[in-house]
């Protein structure tokens, strides 16, 4: 887990540091399935589903999803990047939102306060705790700074498959769910709106927009809970792609 993390986050960062104006997402796809299997591991995502990237590559109000193509970034856009890596029999997953060139205000502040919502559920991360104590902490964040938390997708857990049980909702009343037990790695993923919560999916399948077109970020780590601090497992390291 710990190996398959560390090439997800680093698929992670290289996909963040491409984002820039004249880019465009099959590059950035690319980018990561090459560096990926260059590790000895296959992307998570290939063909799970039948989806046809590497990584989901989702766009200002593409909320997650997003399948690469030849779409051009452009100045003021915010790409999120959900990556996946498969090595020894074991998943890591992980994403991030990006600035492309200068962004509004608004936009940078929701980049920053859908990571610091995942900060706020990791407090909570931790043995004796239930899942929704995570998913509350995430969403009084999340509302406290008025923005809204995705209902209808959700964190999860993460190993063998990249998606097993337990559920990890962003949202929900405390002290619900399964408890947390030394040993369990699961995904926690805030996915946030600048306006309501509601989405939708577009044709092909898979993109999933904000309902009223507004702006929406992403963040996740795949962390494993112990008998003291939560450890997050979609690190770096000393590896650099």
């Amino acid at each position: 887990m710990r190996r398959a993390g560390q090439i997800t986050a680093a698929a992670r960062e290289l996909a963040g540091n491409m984002v820039r104006p004249g880019v465009t997402t099959l590059e950035i796809d690319t980018a990561v399935r090459k560096f990926i299997e260059s590790q000895g591991a296959k992307p998570s995502f290939l063909g799970y589903g039948g989806f046809p990237g590497s990584a989901c590559i989702s766009v200002n109000d593409e909320v997650i999803h997003g399948i690469p193509s030849k779409l051009v970034l452009q100045e003021g856009d915010i790409v999120s990047v959900d990556v996946g890596a498969y090595i020894g029999g074991f998943h890591g997953d992980c994403a991030g939102t990006y600035a492309c060139g200068k962004i509004s205000d608004e936009a940078a502040r929701l980049i920053a306060v859908t990571e610091q919502s995942f900060w706020e559920g990791m407090k909570y991360a931790r043995f004796g705790y239930r899942v929704s104590d995570i998913s509350h902490a995430v969403q009084k964040y999340v509302e406290d700074n008025g923005f809204s938390v995705v209902r209808d997708y959700v964190g999860h857990g993460v190993g063998a498959n990249l998606h097993e049980s337990p559920e990890v909702p962003n949202y929900g009343k405390p002290g619900h769910g399964p408890r947390l037990a030394p040993g369990m790695t699961i995904a926690v993923e805030p996915m946030v709106n600048q306006g309501d919560w509601r989405v939708k999916v577009m044709r092909d399948g898979w993109t999933v927009r904000t309902a009223d077109g507004s702006l929406a970020a992403h963040y996740e780590n795949s962390i494993l809970i112990t008998k003291g601090d939560p450890e997050i497992l979609t690190r770096v390291g000393d590896l650099r792609p």
